[in-house]
Formats: structure tokens, C-alpha cells, sequence
């Protein structure tokens, strides 16, 4: 499945989300990533994700496709961290 993810969480806690998420996903830019993952990392993220942040003041969201293919993005302005640098 391929996954966005886009966070909102205190200043506190945003470089261990940003460091957890790196492990897993491609950083598109401040607080964006996304990626082509199983269902097993699909778990995972969920797990880890709700482990670091504050369920009552944080916000994370996940938006699942079955793949790449689904995804369309019209970009205004600079793409920050483009995924075709990826080796």
C-alpha cells in the first residue's frame, strides 16, 4: 500500500516523529511524508506513532492507497525533497 502522512504535533516531539517516520517513508517537506510500505510497516507506523505522540493534543493523518498509481500531486511553487533523488 502506498501511504501519506501528514503530522501536527508539539514542538517537543516533532523530531522523534520526523526521525520514525524517515525510517519507513520518504520526508517530502516540514511535517510530509510518503512512501510504498507492507502491511506489516503499515502496523508498525501505527504502533510506533502512537507510542511517541499525545493522543489528546497531537494530530497525525494516514492516508492510505492501494498504490502509487492513485496518487496524483499538483505541486505549486518548489518541490522541497523530490522522490526521484531517491537512489
Amino acid at each position: 500500500m502506498y501511504l501519506l502522512v501528514v503530522y501536527d504535533v508539539d514542538v517537543n516531539r516533532v523530531n522523534k516523529v520526523h526521525k520514525f517516520l524517515k525510517t519507513y517513508l520518504h520526508w517530502r517537506q516540514n511535517s510530509v511524508f510518503e512512501g510504498e510500505i507492507s502491511r506489516a510497516q503499515f502496523n508498525e507506523i501505527k504502533s510506533g506513532l502512537k507510542e511517541l505522540i499525545d493522543e489528546t493534543s497531537d494530530s497525525i493523518l494516514i492516508y492510505r492507497l492501494p498504490n502509487k498509481n492513485y496518487l496524483y500531486i499538483d505541486i505549486i511553487g518548489i518541490e522541497k525533497n523530490p522522490i526521484e533523488f531517491i537512489i
